[in-house]
């Protein structure tokens, strides 16, 4: 039996293991590598502190990651394909590793933001 999303590193695990499968998937791989340039050495703990704070109610995220996203839409467009991959590798990592109340929260918060990210784009 796999264990639940509980700690800071439960979440760690899971950002790591999660943009592990994004850097090198054929959809959405090249939108992070290419387009946005992300540093991942920067990013990840951000991801992880954003993360933590919806699934653990930690205060350790800043920031508004809409208004990162619209203006990488501006100089590259994201589909809703984009956007399904993205969920459908969160998912597929979340139930690899856990199981449990706060791992189905993950992917029900995961598919929610990315279908307001979706709508604010379209807005924009």
């Amino acid at each position: 039996m796999k264990k639940d999303i509980s700690n800071r590193e439960d979440i760690v695990l899971l950002v790591n293991s999660f943009y592990d499968k994004v850097n090198i998937d054929k959809t959405i791989g090249h939108i992070f590598s290419h387009v946005a340039k992300v540093n991942w050495e920067h990013h990840l703990p951000i991801m992880v502190n954003f993360w933590t704070g919806i699934l653990l109610d930690e205060n350790s995220y800043s920031g508004n990651p809409m208004i990162k996203h619209i203006e990488l839409s501006k100089r590259y467009t994201l589909t809703e394909n984009h956007f399904q991959v993205w969920v459908q590798l969160f998912h597929r990592t979340v139930d690899e590793i856990f199981e449990g109340t706060k791992a189905n929260e993950a992917k029900t918060r995961a598919a929610t933001i990315a279908q307001i990210m979706q709508s604010k784009i379209k807005m924009s």
